[in-house]
């Protein structure tokens, strides 16, 4: 596990619905910031080698984008759900072990303990950015309502009763987003400066 003292400037933790750019806007942070300063963890990514393990699968595939993700996630859900339950900041330690950059991107939180998670091992550092769009420019991404995964937990727990820090509305007709990301830079920026500083 990572040494505390010296943890992340900022946490920027992501949610969002399926197809609603998450992958897209924390890859144009990082590229903005620079991987010595950022670094994007997916809470999604030690779930799925998990699972891939446990399960003898293709982890390369279920990290894709594809269809064979897409077949096995309702039952990676459940599975992920069982996980949690028995330890909801499971998967958060695994994402962020390791971890060095002073401004951490978490591109995929989900649930309300995900963000419980970081607001209690990061309460200074911590901030919540919602990313949303309509499920017409969803559907034009390829996104298709899926029974027991768009109405699961995974899908929904963070659709209401959720103060965001930053809400990124992710459209065609929407300000830009280089001009919606300027907060959010100006925050990464003035982390990695205060990193600077502490060294």
């Amino acid at each position: 596990m990572e040494d505390r003292v010296s943890g992340p400037e900022l946490v920027l933790v992501f949610s969002g619905k399926r197809k609603s750019g998450k992958d897209y806007i924390t890859d144009l942070i990082q590229d903005r910031l620079g991987s010595e300063v950022c670094c994007i963890l997916r809470l999604s990514g030690p779930l799925k080698q998990q699972y891939a393990q446990e399960h003898q699968l293709d982890l390369d595939q279920l990290l894709g984008p594809g269809p064979y993700k897409e077949l096995h996630r309702a039952a990676m859900i459940r599975w992920g759900e069982n996980r949690r339950n028995q330890d909801p900041g499971f998967f958060c330690r695994l994402a962020t072990s390791g971890a060095q950059t002073p401004v951490w991107v978490v591109s995929d939180a989900r649930r309300l303990s995900d963000l419980q998670w970081f607001r209690s091992a990061f309460p200074r550092q911590t901030r919540t950015v919602r990313i949303q769009c309509s499920e017409e420019t969803r559907a034009q991404r390829g996104w298709s309502f899926i029974p027991g995964v768009d109405d699961a937990e995974s899908e929904c727990g963070l659709d209401s009763s959720v103060e965001f820090d930053w809400i990124i509305t992710n459209e065609a007709d929407a300000p830009s987003l280089d001009e919606q990301l300027q907060p959010i830079l100006k925050a990464a920026h003035e982390a990695a400066s205060s990193a600077r500083l502490d060294q």
